[in-house]
């Protein structure tokens, strides 16, 4: 359970193997593979911005591997430091593009859908 608004809610934890990352088509390919994103994902992140967004709309089929209504889909990203330090762009991108589609569903009166639980040594 996590709480979120003062409300406690159910979360989905799916581990993201970032070692496998070490570029870009790497990065959205293992991203579609992991969550099941549609044939069609644009392999971009404004295509992965879209296809998180509905992380709990089931019938949007913008993931396989989504969660109910109103749960929140944790991506485990172990390793986190490493990761920083050998993709940096990919990192920063997915830190930033999480906040945003949290953002774009807040700003239209939605809740947040994707936390982000990061380990490993920062220095």
């Amino acid at each position: 359970m996590c709480g979120r608004y003062g409300a406690e809610m159910n979360t989905t934890l799916v581990p993201i193997p970032t070692n496998q990352i070490t570029d870009w088509p790497s990065f959205h390919k293992l991203f579609a593979h992991v969550l099941g994103f549609p044939a069609y994902y644009g392999m971009n992140m404004d295509a992965w911005i879209d296809c998180m967004t509905y992380a709990d709309e089931p019938e949007a089929q913008m993931l396989a591997k989504g969660v109910p209504p109103g749960e929140l889909l944790t991506l485990q990203i172990n390793d986190a430091a490493d990761f920083a330090v050998r993709c940096p762009e990919q990192f920063k991108a997915l830190v930033e593009c999480t906040a945003f589609v949290n953002y774009r569903r807040v700003e239209i009166g939605g809740t947040p859908v994707l936390c982000l639980l990061m380990s490993g040594v920062f220095s």
